[in-house]
């Protein structure tokens, strides 16, 4: 096991599984230029380290993530945002670009950017007591940190810009009906419940994992023609993997694969 700890993120690395807290629990994780640059430095630690195989995304303390911290709003200061934004948009990428699976664990509010950086993952896990909130209307802005993207993808775009007009708290029974959500589980048992979820997808075919994540996020901008040859080009590559050994050998032995 691996830790280490900036002024506002906790990274561990454990059994395959790099969880990043984010730690300014005092502002209900409300994000900053160090939790930003924490943030891009360990997704590129987790794209070279060839051990770790699930980046898990989480909170420290009553919330996943406020988001954008209001207290340094109201400043009129068009290029400090531009570059902020700048910033959030370079994380943004970097996760979408990561051929691993990154899982948020959400628990209490993701509101505004919080809420984004929960939908860059890709799945994302929830207590029941968690709440999700499209916030920047509130503040007279707009979504940033690509919920404009994200968040249609998933709901479509009436219902999308309804949350985002409105900005309303959904409760988790809600994200779930509407696809945000993957998986609900009661507060109490939430830590251990995410631990054992991403410990389970670490143990599985991270090569085809990278390859599913890749060619689903270029599906939403390709053709069928063009996924299809992804699909059957990636497939020649996949079968001549030591992960697929593996699984048609722990098959026919009738035992779960050790990938």
């Amino acid at each position: 096991m691996e830790s280490t700890k900036t002024k506002h993120l906790l990274v561990e690395v454990k059994k395959g599984v790099m969880q990043l807290t984010l730690n300014r629990p005092e502002s209900l994780n409300a994000f900053s230029p160090d939790m930003i640059s924490g943030l891009k430095e360990a997704i590129k630690q987790a794209k070279e380290n060839e051990k770790i195989r699930v980046v898990l995304l989480t909170g420290a303390g009553r919330a996943f993530s406020a988001g954008g911290d209001v207290k340094g709003m109201g400043k009129k200061e068009p290029i400090g945002t531009y570059d902020h934004i700048g910033k959030l948009n370079e994380l943004i990428l970097s996760m979408k670009d990561l051929e691993k699976p990154i899982i948020a664990a959400v628990h209490g509010y993701a509101a505004g950017a919080g809420f984004n950086l929960a939908l860059a993952c890709d799945l994302i896990l929830a207590a029941d007591d968690s709440k999700f909130i499209m916030s920047f209307s509130n503040v007279g802005l707009i979504s940033d940190g690509g919920g404009l993207y994200f968040l249609p993808r998933l709901v479509g775009a009436y219902r999308a810009k309804e949350l985002f007009f409105k900005a309303e708290p959904l409760n988790v029974e809600e994200a779930h009906s509407l696809g945000i959500v993957n998986q609900v589980y009661p507060s109490d048992e939430f830590q251990a419940s995410v631990a054992l979820y991403a410990e389970k997808i670490s143990s599985g075919p991270s090569t085809a994992y990278g390859f599913i994540k890749k060619i689903v996020n270029q599906s939403f901008h390709s053709s069928l023609e063009d996924i299809l040859e992804q699909e059957r080009v990636t497939q020649a590559t996949l079968v001549t993997t030591d992960d697929h050994y593996e699984g048609v050998t722990a098959f026919k032995e009738k035992r779960k694969p050790n990938f």
